[in-house]
């Protein structure tokens, strides 16, 4: 038998960090007497992040007296304080690598259910002035864990916690959260965790997403930062619009890239500064060379100079072929949805069925302005035409509007299908929409972005940033950094604790939740250089990529940012 030791509430308020406001409920303190804990919250109580914490399957986060006693011995503090980890319930005697997700307990005039261990997030190290406690609230396997409110009611310090139910398959929190963050996974564990009913929505499908995960294949890049290719040729699809392709010098097929995939350019800049860009492979995957379609963009220096002087004969410097935007096999049906230019790594799918007869409903739905500004309209019909169950749908804009929910309806797409979606931001979330409304799984839409990715910076809400640009302050004398996606280059400087900290120093779009090496959000491609860990990861990326949260630049360095 457990004990409710302190029960602790605290409403969001907005905390000054690294020059932003952070808004976060994790600041909690006791109360006394009897507290009404309702479905979504306890009285008193908020969070200020509603996308990580709170909610019907977060409702009331718990921790342990025990875990206390430890980080007082580990940490060396005597100034830890219940309520300190953010938590609403410390308790004593349940402790995290005893306690299992789908376990039920009575506390006072309540019962609660274990849903999921605690998210890790930066905010416990804001809390605590420990910028490395998400990472050992892992490593130390003491991350605390969630409770549903199954039956509401009123609880007080000094209550019994009684367990009235063991959960499915007896898989500890302990467990669980190494399973979502640790190496080595036990696909086993997998299997078994994921048919626990009490298992929050969002771990579950994290744990989906590994087990569904493909055998490993030959997607890393075929090599090293930058090779020069030659041009063998050039073809204009359309008045804005150049196809371009690439083969090697010594006349070699190139390495098969995989259908969706993308390419950086490198070309010469201003004052020895060379410009980057990526294109995404318009041409068969299987052909020996790339083909990239560019499209003459307004001021777009890096459009202008490949429409411009590109030819025949030409060298150009260009890194491997990247990105995990790819057609998936298998048979289900594929629907491909592109708007303007965005139709290039659709294209290079489109090329793939073609080339294996694909026997799966391909649907090919594209937006354009009018017919004028369509790109490879004939080839695109001849491999339409190639496939047994395929169909085309062109919109053109001028005469039939935007492509929306109404138009996309009467398509009568199948809602199995997996998609593929690519074109302007807003076009990608409105098509998004306008599929999960009429029946398609989220989780089965896929969608490629080449600008800078939307910022992940959970809860912090300080003023719009400027445009990316160089840090403020004396220059660096380090290595050259380059966002690639964000078309800046600057140089190290020690004062930096991060690759990621310089990014939010030049107001680089970033995406971040732990920044100490656990979570995998901040997870960058590394196009050309190498880098260093300054904080070991709890689990290191796949060798062509870097987290950028714990490490620092090794060379210049080239990322896909």
């Amino acid at each position: 038998m457990g004990k409710l030791v302190s029960v602790n509430v605290g409403m969001p308020k907005d905390v000054p960090w690294r020059g932003e406001l952070v808004r976060t409920g994790i600041w909690k303190a006791p109360v006394q007497g009897p507290v009404m804990v309702r479905r979504l919250n306890i009285d008193g109580d908020g969070q200020g992040d509603l996308a990580g914490h709170g909610g019907e399957q977060r409702a009331v986060m718990v921790y342990q007296t025990e875990s206390y006693d430890f980080w007082k011995r580990y940490l060396k503090r005597d100034d830890l304080q219940f309520g300190h980890f953010g938590e609403n319930f410390t308790v004593s005697g349940l402790a995290d690598a005893e306690v299992c997700i789908g376990d039920r307990y009575r506390i006072g005039d309540a019962e609660f259910e274990i849903t999921q261990p605690r998210v890790t997030c930066f905010r416990v190290g804001l809390r605590l002035d420990e910028p490395e406690m998400p990472s050992l609230l892992v490593s130390q396997r003491r991350p605390g864990f969630y409770f549903r409110v199954v039956t509401e009611g009123c609880v007080q310090s000094g209550d019994d916690i009684v367990r009235t139910r063991r959960g499915p398959h007896q898989l500890t929190v302990a467990d669980i959260d190494a399973l979502l963050y640790l190496p080595h996974r036990d696909a086993g564990l997998l299997r078994a965790i994921v048919d626990v009913p009490a298992l929050s929505p969002g771990w579950r499908q994290s744990f989906l997403d590994m087990l569904a995960a493909p055998a490993p294949h030959p997607d890393q890049p075929a090599w090293n930062g930058f090779r020069s290719l030659r041009v063998s040729g050039v073809h204009p699809e359309s008045a804005s619009v150049l196809s371009i392709r690439l083969a090697a010098q010594d006349h070699t097929p190139l390495p098969t890239p995989l259908p969706g995939q993308h390419i950086t350019v490198r070309i010469p800049g201003e004052g020895h500064r060379a410009q980057l860009r990526s294109y995404s492979l318009s041409g068969d995957p299987g052909a020996g060379e790339y083909r990239i379609s560019v499209k003459r963009e307004d001021r777009g220096s890096v459009s202008g100079y490949l429409h411009d002087h590109i030819q025949p004969g030409s060298v150009l410097d260009v890194a491997a072929p990247r990105g995990d935007f790819v057609l998936a096999d298998g048979s289900r049906p594929i629907v491909l949805i592109s708007a303007g230019i965005g139709a290039t790594p659709l294209l290079a799918m489109l090329h793939a069925l073609s080339t294996t007869a694909s026997g799966r409903e391909i649907w090919w739905v594209h937006t354009t302005r009018s017919r004028e500004s369509q790109a490879f309209a004939g080839e695109v019909s001849v491999l339409v035409e190639s496939l047994p169950h395929a169909h085309q749908r062109v919109f053109y804009t001028e005469a039939e509007g935007r492509l929306d929910r109404q138009a996309i309806t009467a398509l009568r797409l199948p809602v199995e299908a997996a998609v593929y979606l690519c074109g302007p931001t807003q076009f990608m979330d409105d098509i998004r929409d306008a599929l999960t409304s009429i029946g398609f799984n989220a989780a089965d839409i896929h969608s490629e972005l080449f600008g800078a990715l939307p910022p992940i910076n959970p809860g912090v809400v300080g003023a719009p940033h400027r445009p990316p640009h160089q840090p403020d302050g004396p220059p660096g004398t380090g290595p050259t950094i380059t966002f690639a996606r964000t078309g800046l280059t600057v140089h190290w400087s020690s004062t930096y604790g991060s690759i990621l900290e310089l990014a939010e120093a030049c107001d680089v779009p970033t995406r971040f939740s732990c920044r100490s090496g656990v979570c995998h959000v901040c997870v960058t491609g590394v196009v050309a250089g190498t880098a260093k860990y300054v904080q070991s990861p709890l689990e290191l990326p796949d060798p062509s990529e870097v987290l950028i949260c714990s490490a620092a630049p090794q060379s210049d360095l080239v990322l896909d940012i």
